[in-house]
């Protein structure tokens, strides 16, 4: 079981907010394959508050779609805590504060990860939400590992981890990159480690390079952390929630969906992404979704190129029946693993 503050989850693994990917459409795709919990991609404080008409993306929830968390970023701690409320009045169950965004014009913003140089600046942040929310919402934190290698980011994290607790948090997310690495090398679960053991027994998830199932049990089993949130390993790839069940439950890993599962799974996604965006713009949303789903296709490159070609609803079901036809006798369905590797073979 996996707690965040008055929520348990029987599945320790969950959707990780992703800037230009989870929305609705994504939540409930990756709900509908076992995830317990997903987040809204992070927005910015600036744009919560603005008039509804330019927010309306991020406030389409849906009764199946709880729990769920809102992320925010920004620079002025003043403005977390009305966009905060406006998020919780809006729906959100959970309300999580994003101090790990690596991105280059965040960081030149003074948002994100850029706050892991600020102690006192994020202390505010996360005060000003738990002030404004912490009453009736449980309060995350997401963080990387530091702002770089060097002892003193080291120093800054663990001060900005001790006081999000004492002001109340009920979980902090780490991902073991540092902010100067964005997602160049891999990430070091050792400093997980070493977060759970200076936190006890307060709530620990992890991030990075979970892009499979034994993955995603490997770091709960090596850290002692409580939970993971699954980011670009679940894009394109929302059975790895019901392979994570399989193998947690004691059971063996589920056989690669087939090409049937497959297209079941991919058309659900697209009408989903209609009701959040209209039937054009969910067309060349789901080009990006695409790559990630052709990677489990055993014509993969060819499927690939043909969702980037998709420009409207026709050619996308025209993809799905040239490509996912459940009676065409295709090659078996290789899984894949870390970046793309092959790793394992199954029926079609």
């Amino acid at each position: 079981m996996l707690s965040i503050g008055p929520f348990q989850f029987d599945l320790p693994f969950v959707q990780a907010a992703l800037s230009g990917y989870s929305d609705l459409a994504m939540r409930r795709t990756a709900r509908r394959h076992s995830a317990p919990y997903a987040l809204n991609e992070v927005v910015l404080d600036k744009i919560v508050l603005q008039p509804s008409r330019k927010k309306k993306p991020f406030l389409q929830l849906t009764p199946d779609d709880h729990p769920v968390g809102g992320q925010l970023m920004g620079s002025n701690p003043e403005e977390f805590g009305p966009a905060a409320l406006a998020l919780s009045d809006a729906g959100y169950d959970i309300i999580d504060i994003n101090f790990g965004c690596p991105v280059k014009k965040v960081l030149g913003r003074c948002r994100g990860g850029f706050l892991l140089s600020q102690p006192e600046t994020a202390l505010t942040v996360i005060r000003e939400v738990f002030h404004a929310v912490g009453h009736k919402r449980p309060v995350t934190v997401k963080m990387r590992r530091g702002m770089d290698d060097e002892p003193e980011s080291e120093r800054k994290f663990f001060r900005i981890l001790e006081g999000a607790f004492d002001l109340g948090v009920a979980a902090v997310t780490v991902h073991g990159r540092t902010v100067k690495q964005r997602y160049v090398g891999p990430s070091q679960w050792s400093f997980l480690t070493k977060v759970k053991k200076f936190v006890g027994d307060r709530t620990i998830l992890g991030s990075g390079d979970l892009f499979s199932a034994q993955l995603c049990l490997r770091m709960l089993e090596e850290t002692g952390i409580d939970g993971a949130t699954i980011a670009r390993g679940c894009i394109g790839n929302p059975w790895i929630f019901e392979e994570c069940r399989a193998l947690l439950s004691g059971k063996p890993l589920p056989p690669p969906p087939s090409i049937a599962r497959q297209r079941e799974t991919i058309q659900a996604h697209f009408d989903d992404s209609i009701l959040v965006h209209g039937a054009g713009l969910a067309s060349r949303i789901m080009r990006k979704f695409g790559i990630k789903y052709a990677e489990h296709h055993p014509h993969n490159l060819k499927v690939r190129d043909a969702f980037i070609s998709v420009k409207d609803p026709d050619d996308f079901n025209a993809l799905l029946d040239r490509w996912y036809d459940p009676e065409t006798e295709w090659p078996p369905v290789q899984r894949r693993d870390t970046f793309g590797d092959l790793v394992a073979a199954g029926a079609g």
